[in-house]
């Protein structure tokens, strides 16, 4: 490949290359699956359920919060969840969904090393320098999207869902499927929404994006994040919401000081040029 990458390469080299780099991606995720669909009473049991049980680690933090607050609402999921399976097949569907699922956020820095290693022969020198350590940093904030929503957001969510009704007469006894799809909705969708700082820094190397453009719509963000975390957060209560806007908002500033490095980087260079 650097061999190559110092020449021209065809298009069908390109096509080649591209093949490989997409097979090895799709290798990694299925390690982690097979892994995964292996270690079951793990996935489902500790990880997958854990959120609802009462001695899930934000769940004792929270209730102990509660406790010296005199708050007894802030004890939450401690009606133990009951699921149900109506499909023949249901569990079984689930392990291999949920397994894929693992595969693909645990695989998920590989997948992106592989990109990187795709495009990076053709950047520029300082190209490479300034995006040097974008492996890491998406990576980085992937996890830490992902822990968020799966520390903090799902479980209560869960709690308020499972306890909500319309009438004493309706029991909730949700299904397997929907329990899987409300985790992994929420989890997925919070690692991606923590992307928001390096997005905003590669638009603005590209110059589609400004800190004055930015500012600018500071108060229509402020709209949009709220929008956004009413929609990744089931539950109405205020509390969650600012739970996820808060933070979020906070990345929304960290884009404005990434770009406005990137903007006097950008001006140091013309100056100097």
């Amino acid at each position: 490949m650097d061999e190559k990458a110092k020449g021209e390469m065809t298009f069908l080299e390109h096509l080649e290359e591209l093949r490989w780099h997409i097979i090895r991606s799709v290798l990694a995720i299925v390690v982690f699956s097979v892994l995964a669909f292996i270690f079951k009473s793990i996935i489902f049991d500790v990880i997958l359920l854990g959120p609802s049980k009462s001695d899930f680690w934000t769940n004792r933090m929270i209730c102990q919060l509660g406790q010296r607050l005199n708050i007894d609402g802030l004890c939450i999921n401690l009606k133990p969840l009951v699921l149900q399976n109506t499909a023949v097949a249901g569990q079984f569907i689930a392990h291999i969904k949920i397994s894929l699922i693992a595969g693909l956020v645990v695989g998920f820095p590989y997948m992106f090393y592989e990109f990187w290693r795709f495009i990076k022969p053709a950047l520029y020198q300082n190209e490479r320098q300034h995006a040097s350590g974008a492996v890491f940093y998406i990576a980085f904030l992937f996890f830490l999207g992902v822990a968020f929503g799966y520390f903090l957001i799902t479980p209560f969510s869960v709690n308020f869902l499972y306890n909500y009704q319309v009438s004493d007469i309706v029991k909730n006894i949700p299904t397997l499927a929907s329990y899987n799809s409300l985790i992994t909705s929420i989890v997925l969708a919070s690692g991606i929404l923590f992307e928001l700082p390096v997005l905003v820094y590669f638009l603005s190397k590209v110059g589609l994006v400004t800190p004055a453009f930015l500012k600018k719509y500071r108060k229509h963000a402020v709209v949009v994040i709220l929008l956004v975390a009413g929609i990744i957060t089931p539950t109405p209560d205020m509390f969650t919401q600012l739970l996820v806007g808060v933070p979020m908002l906070l990345l929304y500033e960290i884009g404005i000081f990434l770009s406005r490095r990137v903007e006097k980087a950008r001006e140091a260079e013309s100056l100097a040029g």
